[in-house]
């Protein structure tokens, strides 16, 4: 195993789209969404302690969810849980993990990813890692993953690829973000897009000569702190460092300006697990492709999710593509597919109705 592989975990989401079951005080990265008796941070970790040393391991979250983290994770120590004061987005975290990593190790290939993204296909998933840190290891390269598509999702984004090689890994023409439903069927016809599964590799040199050339002032924030990190004046350096900081994520402020992005095309069975949709795509279903996990029973019913407390019945009738949620002190019963007025009604009961149920 190479000492100088490194992987950092982003897990400072709260997991709006899956509302009302992830809420502020537990958000969906600790709760076992898949139904198998472990969290998706769990499951994440489990996954990449094939990839480096366990002391390599790097989580980033909000300062609200360090207890949740070493009381899920307790193989590692409380120096590899990088707190964020507040959330920033995936740039912020990234260069805070990518500084801290520099200064105890110049050499460092990093992998970068989601804590709450599924992976059907893990041995296959961990050779796709293991061969793109290698590549990057001595390449000036910013490495994402993409999935060949199956459907026409609006709720990714998609990578343009050069047909240059016959290698698997491809240099990046194009990043577009969440298409219409009639531009994502012209991509899956062309044959050169797929998924971008947010999912990074890169050795640390490279990534912070991006932040320099692309997020300068970012990276000057980061840069005039390095002396900070890894010792006690770490959390106040943080601290200072994110009370002036922008919210930018590192698509947009990297990723799609980079001439050196290149993208591995691979199919693990993989899913970002970001709505309610997707769970449904991957979840068992029922003869009328209803995922039911509740006391329930289901009439001329289809295409819907039901979700709820064993020790309350839910029954429906005329249900097509919807939504059921039971959880604690919410009923939330709507579109399954529209993310977006989820979203929406998150926004209106917290205006509404307080924090309470959010």
């Amino acid at each position: 195993m190479n000492n100088h592989f490194y992987v950092v975990i982003m897990a400072g989401g709260i997991g709006s789209r899956f509302w009302p079951y992830s809420r502020n005080n537990r958000p969906k990265q600790f709760l076992d969404v898949l139904g198998v008796g472990a969290s998706l941070l769990q499951l994440t970790f489990r996954r990449f302690r094939n990839i480096c040393p366990i002391e390599n391991i790097y989580i980033v979250t909000s300062e609200a969810y360090e207890n949740a983290v070493l009381e899920q994770i307790p193989e590692i120590f409380k120096d590899q849980v990088l707190l964020e004061p507040t959330r920033r987005n995936t740039a912020p975290c990234i260069a805070y993990a990518s500084y801290k990593i520099r200064q105890k190790d110049p050499d460092a290939i990093m992998v970068v990813t989601p804590a709450d993204h599924a992976i059907i296909k893990e041995s296959e998933f961990i050779e796709v890692l293991k061969h793109g840190l290698q590549y990057a290891q001595d390449r000036e390269i910013l490495i994402t993953l993409g999935i060949h598509p199956d459907r026409p999702e609006t709720g990714y984004g998609y990578i343009q690829f050069h047909f240059d090689s016959e290698n698997a890994i491809k240099k990046v023409k194009t990043f577009t973000e969440k298409p219409e439903l009639e531009l994502a069927k012209k991509f899956i016809e062309s044959g050169d897009f797929v998924w971008n599964a947010g999912i990074f590799i890169w050795n640390v040199r490279t990534i912070i000569k991006a932040f320099e050339k692309h997020l300068p002032e970012l990276a000057e924030l980061f840069e005039n702190i390095t002396g900070d990190l890894n010792s006690e004046k770490e959390k106040k350096a943080i601290q200072k460092v994110y009370s002036v900081i922008k919210i930018i994520s590192i698509d947009y402020g990297i990723m799609e300006k980079a001439d050196n992005v290149f993208v591995i095309l691979t199919d693990v069975g993989w899913s970002d697990l970001g709505s309610w949709a997707s769970l449904h795509d991957i979840k068992e279903k029922d003869k009328n492709n209803n995922v039911i996990e509740a006391n329930a029973l289901a009439y001329e019913s289809g295409n819907s999710i039901v979700i709820g407390p064993k020790g309350k019945l839910i029954v429906i009738e005329g249900l097509d593509g919807y939504l059921v949620a039971d959880c604690d002190d919410v009923l939330l019963i709507c579109k399954k597919d529209n993310e977006a007025r989820i979203r929406a009604y998150v926004k209106d009961v917290r205006n509404k109705k307080g924090d309470k149920y959010i």
